[in-house]
């Protein structure tokens, strides 16, 4: 079963897909932002869904914005430009200068004001504010971005080329279904892998705190948040359809390029943790990625090791656009989509998270004292100050291993073979041989001070790679490092 059978049709069968695509950081508006640059969140200093963490500030407004790949397309390749739905968490905030605002490189601009809601939101139309009620005719956002959609697909201009980004917040929260989808997926559940409801040993403290086994009314909202998810995503399955035919009609089908993927992951109760995001594993920053186009043969999938960072270098690389001009840290997949032999790619990436908390402790749950926050249901937390790590995620030939350290006071250290063990369930930094720690280590100070072309250097287990053991630190492990306000004022 997948609420995604059209999208498997009319994309996946049709084209390639990715089986190990990633984001760099398991949360919407960070992830969003490396969508948009190209760039790691240590190089757009989106830090977290705040704008005091950066998310549609001022400054990401001046000094990101201007040189997303939008942008780029619109001003240097002339393109006619179009978005619809969810942008950054925070746009139309008032000290953002409101729905307003129209980031450059936008022909066409329909935004949501701030996060996701299905009904009773605000759209930005261009700069002007209209308001939708909670009639489903006329008000429910997926089909009301598909009807956009179709409109501009209809009126645009045959004589520029056009690119079109829509981003429906389902399957998000509050996991409003369409009426007639309401009864669908009865049977299903969370899926029960062998990290389902088990407690996270040898992990980070904040994964230690959640409670096992979970109670009956926690598992019981996971498995209905999970089929709240899927039946929302029949509408966003719905929409995909749309559109194709509609690209079908107008004869650009064929030469259209289309890509559907998800800016995070998502758990439910894996190691206990009922529902979110934000975490360091597979669950959370592995994504779909399905991708058919010119030169794209059907029905293929490709295992090399992708991130969203990907994405803007590769549509600029479709548009014609020297990739060298930019500062994006992430490489086209053009060749790879091509099918193109004895394209040298990538070993490893990073992936870096900034904790969010409280100051204060969470009326709901006293006990826990400040620096955590999200702790819902059963006073499970799932973020803090302190949940700030940096990885470096390595597939090879020979490895598939992820290594992490925490930005706490004992530099935690969490590493998985995943060829052993695919659901992360046994760390193994004590076990492992302190060679590869050191190289690991090593690397991750490399990733985190990267920016555009040091970004794809070879990894540790690339013959390539150089290791010079003098350059590590006396004691072992760098500290990740924090992006805190202060230090973003000085950018």
């Amino acid at each position: 079963q997948t609420p995604l059978k059209k999208a498997n049709a009319l994309i996946a069968q049709m084209g390639i897909t990715f089986l190990n695509a990633y984001v760099p950081s398991a949360l919407c508006c960070p992830s969003r932002a490396s969508i948009l640059t190209g760039k790691y969140p240590h190089n757009h200093h989106v830090v977290n869904n705040t704008l005091e963490g950066n998310c549609s500030s001022k400054l990401w407004q001046k000094i990101q914005e201007p040189y997303t790949f939008p942008a780029l397309l619109k001003t240097m390749c002339g393109y006619q430009t179009f978005f619809a739905g969810k942008y950054l968490n925070e746009y139309g905030a008032e000290d953002a200068g409101g729905v307003g605002h129209v980031p450059p490189g936008w022909s066409f601009w329909y935004a949501l004001e701030k996060n996701s809601k299905y009904y009773n939101y605000t759209l930005s139309v261009n700069g002007k504010a209209r308001r939708h009620g909670e009639n489903y005719s006329v008000d429910y956002l997926t089909d009301v971005l598909a009807n956009m959609s179709l409109d501009f697909l209809e009126y645009k201009s045959n004589f520029e080329p056009f690119f079109m980004m829509i981003s429906t917040p389902a399957p998000h929260s509050p996991w409003t279904a369409a009426p007639q989808y309401t009864k669908s997926f009865q049977n299903v559940s969370a899926p029960r892998n062998s990290n389902f409801n088990i407690h996270g040993k040898n992990k980070h403290w904040l994964i230690r705190q959640a409670k096992t086994p979970m109670t009956n009314s926690s598992i019981q909202f996971l498995d209905d948040a999970y089929r709240k998810r899927w039946q929302t995503l029949l509408s966003v399955d719905d929409l995909i359809e749309k559109l194709v035919k509609k690209l079908e009609l107008n004869g650009e089908l064929d030469n259209t390029y289309i890509f559907y993927t998800s800016d995070n992951g998502f758990h439910t109760g894996q190691f206990s943790l009922p529902i979110d995001k934000r975490q360091l594993y597979e669950f959370d920053i592995k994504v779909p990625l399905l991708v058919r186009g010119p030169g794209i043969k059907p029905n293929q999938t490709n295992k090399m090791l992708v991130a969203n960072i990907d994405l803007g270098p590769t549509i600029l690389d479709i548009a014609g656009y020297d990739l060298n001009k930019t500062q994006m840290d992430g490489m086209s997949l053009l060749p790879l989509l091509r099918g193109d032999k004895n394209v040298t790619w990538r070993s490893d990436f990073l992936v870096e998270y900034q904790g969010e908390g409280y100051n204060g402790s969470d009326p709901t749950c006293p006990g826990l004292g400040p620096g955590v926050t999200h702790c819902f249901p059963d006073c499970v937390c799932e973020d803090s100050y302190n949940n700030t790590y940096a990885c470096v995620r390595t597939l090879s030939t020979s490895w598939d291993l992820q290594y992490c350290e925490f930005d706490d006071r004992e530099v935690f250290v969490e590493v998985y073979n995943l060829t052993a063990d695919p659901h992360q369930i046994n760390n193994i930094a004590k076990t492992i041989d302190q060679e590869i720690l050191e190289k690991m280590n090593y690397r991750l100070m490399m990733l985190q001070s990267c920016s555009g072309a040091t970004c794809r250097t070879p990894g540790v287990f690339d013959p390539g790679y150089r290791f010079d053991p003098r350059l590590m630190f006396s004691n072992h492990g760098v500290r990740a490092r924090r992006f805190s306000a202060q230090s973003l004022q000085g950018i």
